[in-house]
C-alpha cells in the first residue's frame, strides 16, 4: 500500500481543518465557479451494457447531471447510440445468421476494420440486436436483453425523467466519425439538429456536442444551429496529443492536437468556434509507468501500470482563460486504470481531478464521481465521513499538489 511522507499527512490535515471550517460553501476552481458536472460515459457503462437506456436511466438514477450518447446512423439514416459504427463488440450481431453476410473489412478514419457496420442496417434490423457489455472484466449477466435506442428513445427518456420528477437531466451527444458517415452520404450533423429542434430540446444549459473532428463543429453544426435559431454549447474533443484529427489529416492540415491544445490556439482558434473542451486525462497529468505492475487495493491481483510523475501541464488554466470549459474522460474504477499514488482509491483520483478546476467528468460509474464530488465540495461533513474516509481521499492530491510547488 502507499504510504505518504509527514509532508502530505500535514497538508492532509490541513485540508481536513479548511473542510471544517468552510463546511457546505467550500468552492472548486472551475469557470463558472459551479460545481463540475458528472457526465454519464455512455450511461452507467460500468454497471451495465453501454448506450442502452437501462445504462442511461442508471447512471440518471445515479445522479448524472448528463448522459452521453455517441451517434452513429443506420443505412435509412436513423441516428442510433452505439459506440463505433462496428457493432461487432457491443452487440450480439455476429450470432445472428441472418446477418452473417453483412460482415465485411472497410477503412475507418484510415485503419482497416472488420465488423458489422451500422450504415448496412436498417433501423428495423438494428432493433433486432440486442447490447453486450464489451469489457470482459465487467459485468457479463445483462448481455443480449437490452435494445440498441434512438437518440430520439434518448431524448423521450430524459422527457419522462422530468415529467416524473422534475429533474432536468442533459444530453451530451457525440458525432462519431463525421467524415466517416459524409463520405456515405449519411451525415450526422442534420439529423441530430433537426430531432432537438423537433423534440424543443434545445435548451442551452441541457445540450452539449461534441467531436474528434474540428470542421464538423466549426463548420456544419455551427451553420446548421444559425439555420434553425438555436446556439448549443459545442466541445472540441482531443485524442494524444501527437495525432490529429480525421477531418485535418483528409485535408492535410498538418495541426496535430498538441497545436490545437496550446494557450494560443486555445484562445485564437478553438475559442472561436467551441464552449469546452474534452481532452484525455493522461494527456495533462502525466504518468509515467510501473514495472512490475502493483497492488494498489491489497485484493491480490496487481494491476497498476501507472505513476503520477507530478506534472500537470497547465490545460486547465489555458483553457479558462480562453474562456473554455474543460470536460477530461474517461474515468473509470476499476485498479487497473488507476495509478499508484491513489491507492486503489477511485475517488482519489476524481478528487485530484476536481481539485485542480475542472468543470465536469465523463465517468463509466457516476455514482462514485458524485460521492467523490459532494466530498470534495464539502457537501458531505467530514464528521460523518470519518476521519479515515477523509485521509483516503484528500491525502494524494494534496500531497501531490505539496510536492509540485517545491
Amino acid at each position: 500500500m502507499l504510504r505518504f511522507s509527514w509532508l502530505g499527512w500535514l497538508a492532509t490535515a490541513t485540508a481536513l481543518i479548511i473542510l471544517f471550517v468552510q463546511g457546505a460553501n467550500a468552492a472548486l476552481p472551475t469557470l463558472s465557479g459551479n460545481p463540475p458536472l458528472v457526465i454519464g460515459h455512455r450511461g452507467a457503462s460500468g454497471y451495465l451494457p453501454e448506450h442502452t437506456l437501462e445504462a442511461y436511466q442508471m447512471a440518471i438514477e445515479q445522479g448524472a447531471d448528463f448522459i452521453e450518447p455517441d451517434l452513429v446512423s443506420t443505412k435509412d439514416g436513423v441516428l442510433v447510440a452505439r459506440h463505433e459504427p462496428n457493432l461487432i463488440d457491443t452487440t450480439n450481431v455476429a450470432d445472428i445468421p441472418e446477418f452473417a453476410d453483412r460482415k465485411k473489412t472497410v477503412p475507418l478514419d484510415g485503419i482497416e476494420t472488420e465488423g458489422f457496420f451500422s450504415e448496412d442496417f436498417t433501423l428495423a434490423e438494428i432493433k433486432e440486436l440486442r447490447a453486450r457489455q464489451s469489457r470482459a472484466y465487467r459485468d457479463q449477466s445483462y448481455n443480449d436483453q437490452f435494445e440498441i435506442p434512438t437518440l430520439q428513445e434518448v431524448i423521450d427518456l430524459l422527457k419522462q425523467v422530468e415529467a416524473d420528477t422534475g429533474r432536468q437531466v442533459g444530453i451530451y451527444p457525440e458525432t462519431k466519425h463525421p467524415t466517416y458517415f459524409d463520405q456515405l452520404g449519411l451525415s450526422l450533423e442534420q439529423p441530430l439538429i433537426e430531432t432537438l429542434v423537433e423534440n424543443d430540446f434545445t435548451d442551452p444549459s441541457r445540450v452539449f456536442i461534441q467531436s474528434f473532428e474540428v470542421a464538423n463543429l466549426k463548420d456544419e453544426l455551427t451553420q446548421l444551429m444559425a439555420d434553425n435559431g438555436i446556439d448549443l454549447p459545442l466541445v472540441q474533443l482531443y485524442d494524444e496529443f501527437q495525432l490529429q484529427p480525421y477531418d485535418f489529416v483528409v485535408s492535410g492540415d498538418p495541426r496535430t492536437y498538441g497545436d490545437l491544445i496550446t494557450a494560443d490556439s486555445l484562445t485564437n482558434f478553438v475559442a472561436t468556434y467551441a464552449d469546452g473542451i474534452g481532452p484525455w486525462k493522461r494527456t495533462f497529468v502525466l504518468t509515467e509507468p510501473v514495472a512490475p505492475p502493483v497492488d494498489a487495493n491489497g485484493d491480490g491481483n496487481a494491476e497498476v501500470t501507472e505513476r503520477l510523475t507530478g506534472e500537470v501541464l497547465p490545460v486547465i488554466a489555458d483553457a479558462h482563460a480562453a474562456g473554455l470549459l474543460v470536460h477530461p474522460y474517461t474515468f473509470r474504477d476499476e485498479e487497473q486504470f488507476l495509478t499508484v499514488d491513489y491507492d486503489g482509491d477511485p475517488k482519489a483520483e476524481y478528487a485530484q481531478f476536481y481539485e485542480l478546476g475542472v468543470d465536469g467528468i465523463f465517468s463509466d460509474f457516476p455514482d462514485t464521481a458524485v460521492e467523490s464530488r459532494d466530498l470534495v465540495a464539502g457537501r458531505v461533513s467530514p464528521a460523518i465521513v470519518g476521519l479515515g474516509g477523509m485521509l483516503g481521499l484528500f491525502s494524494v492530491p494534496i500531497a501531490r499538489r505539496w510536492y509540485w510547488r517545491d
